[in-house]
């Protein structure tokens, strides 16, 4: 898009020091309840390490959603909005600490380093869980890489539901696939991932080729008023 817009070239810059970020499958589900349960109870084996948890979420609602959820199994967790100017430092200073647990939106905190506490960094170090598929799969990898960063250990994971707007809005096909695949326990097991990517990647190019057309028809409308003067 920047070729073909604005007509730059780019290069990858390598990282500084060789990651240690462990990505753990996706995990499916039928609905959000049962992804909800599921997500509280792996905050509470990843407690029990004397890890930290960052939970990544779609909107305030699902956060507080968590919350409740991790509250019922008596887990005491921090909520980040984007919203409180004043207290966010303090609560992403904290969200490193050793079995602490935070609850974040999407876009809250972004840009602050997580500082881990030595405990944690030699525990495994910060377990970023994804709440919530993203409609472009860049905002997920801005989530996971918000653990092991310059060289830090840590893990993500990300979760998702045929009930998630993603998949209910964009592929409804896969929600029906989930619902069938599922067990009792509300979980499918088999990996959809590759169908997940590709609902993703078309929503993308959808996105893509209107952001495109703007341009173009800047161009068009610029050759026209050329062409009448």
């Amino acid at each position: 898009e920047m070729r073909d817009v604005y007509g730059l070239s780019f290069e990858e810059i390598p990282l500084h020091v060789p990651s240690q970020r462990v990505v753990l499958p996706t995990r499916f589900f039928a609905t959000n309840a049962a992804k909800y349960h599921a997500i509280a109870s792996d905050v509470v084996l990843v407690r029990e390490l004397g890890r930290a948890v960052l939970i990544g979420t779609a909107s305030i609602s699902v956060s507080e959603t968590l919350a409740e959820e991790l509250e019922s199994q008596n887990i005491e967790c921090q909520l980040l909005y984007g919203l409180q100017n004043a207290s966010e430092a303090e609560t992403i200073s904290r969200a490193g600490h050793p079995c602490g647990v935070t609850i974040t939106t999407n876009l809250a905190g972004c840009g602050t380093d997580i500082h881990l506490h030595p405990e944690v960094r030699a525990k495994g170090g910060l377990h970023v869980i994804i709440a919530e598929c993203q409609e472009s799969s860049r905002l997920d990898r801005q989530i996971m890489g918000r653990c092991a960063r310059q060289g830090d250990p840590g893990s993500t994971q990300a979760y998702t539901s045929a009930e998630d707007s993603l998949i209910a809005v964009h592929g409804p096909w896969l929600a029906n696939e989930l619902l069938q695949d599922a067990d009792e326990t509300g979980e499918a097991f088999s990996d959809f991932s590759p169908q997940l990517r590709r609902i993703q990647a078309a929503i993308e190019d959808q996105k893509y080729s209107s952001r495109i057309d703007i341009p173009n028809r800047d161009c068009a409308r610029d050759s026209l008023l050329k062409s009448v003067r």
